[in-house]
C-alpha cells in the first residue's frame, strides 16, 4: 500500500526554523510529484510546496518564497521541506501527498480539492513567541 509518514514539526519561535520529513513506502520515490500542504484553524488545506522526483523541479507558494525549500532523498526514499524564516501564519497541520498523473503546479494548487485524496496524520507546526 502506497503510504508518506510525516514527522518534524514542533514549537519553534518567529524566525526559527524546522525541517519536516515525508517518508514514502509502499512505493519508490521515482517519478512523482511530492507536495506538502498546510490546513490552518478555519483556514482550507493549501498546497505550499511540490517537487518532480523524477528531475527535481520545484513549485512554491508565493507566500512562502524565498523562506522554504522542498528537496528530496532517492536514498532515503523520503522528501523535506526545510522552512526558514518561520511566520505566526505558517502555523498548522502539514501533510505530504503523492500523485504518479498530475504535474508540478497542478499537485500544488489542485490536490486538496480532488474527490479522492490520501493523507497521512500530518506533523503538527506552531510558530509562536
Amino acid at each position: 500500500q502506497l503510504q508518506l509518514v510525516e514527522s518534524g514539526g514542533g514549537l519553534v519561535q518567529p524566525g526559527g526554523s524546522l525541517r519536516l520529513s515525508c517518508a514514502a513506502s509502499g512505493f519508490t520515490l521515482d517519478d512523482y510529484v511530492i507536495g506538502w500542504f498546510r490546513q490552518a484553524p478555519e483556514r482550507e488545506r493549501e498546497g505550499v510546496s511540490c517537487i518532480s522526483t523524477s528531475d527535481g523541479s520545484t513549485y512554491y507558494e508565493d507566500s512562502v518564497k524565498g523562506r522554504f525549500t522542498i528537496s528530496r532523498d532517492n536514498a532515503e526514499n523520503t522528501v523535506y521541506l526545510q522552512m526558514n524564516s518561520l511566520k505566526p501564519e505558517d502555523t498548522a497541520v502539514y501533510y505530504c501527498a503523492a500523485s504518479s498523473q498530475m504535474n508540478l503546479q497542478a499537485m500544488c494548487i489542485m490536490y486538496p480539492f480532488l474527490t479522492s485524496q490520501s493523507w497521512g496524520q500530518g506533523t503538527q507546526v506552531t510558530v509562536s513567541s
